[in-house]
């Protein structure tokens, strides 16, 4: 049986995980679809929370495991340089901590996972994140008494 849905249009919310290891070397995943780095990330299901949502994307797209711990970043994608898309979307960035695990070579959606400094990123899939979010994220996931940024 499906049910369809009355009322308001709301956001569909993608979530994102900001992941340091001891070097504060973040990791990125190479996205199947561009061959280009990103975020591990992915869409939050219905009945999920964002915080698990989170930690199962980062398992499923890099191989590791991870705990949400902090909300960085809450933006409407409209309002940043992305290219358009059909829907209206909000990204939720959260600090994850890195529990363990081992990188994939592959999974259903990437085809690289790895460590990079801030000042030595690969390139980036740009209709996804830009640099200088990246460098703002690490700025507020390394200072820890940041408030989320937001739009």
């Amino acid at each position: 049986m499906s049910l369809a849905e009355f009322g308001y249009a709301t956001p569909k919310l993608d979530i994102r995980a900001v992941v340091l290891d001891e070097e504060e070397a973040i990791l990125l995943v190479r996205e199947k679809e561009d061959g280009l780095w990103t975020l591990p990330r992915g869409w939050v299901d219905v009945g999920e929370r964002p915080s698990e949502s989170v930690e199962r994307e980062v398992k499923e797209e890099s191989g590791f495991d991870v705990r949400a711990v902090r909300l960085l970043a809450l933006w409407d994608r409209d309002k940043h340089p992305y290219p358009p898309t059909p829907f209206h979307v909000y990204k939720l960035v959260f600090r994850c901590e890195l529990l363990g695990g081992d990188p994939l070579t592959t999974s259903t959606e990437t085809e690289g996972v790895g460590f990079f400094p801030k000042d030595a990123l690969p390139e980036l899939s740009l209709s996804r994140v830009t640099p200088q979010q990246i460098q703002g994220l690490i700025e507020r996931a390394v200072d820890g008494q940041q408030s989320a940024d937001f739009d």
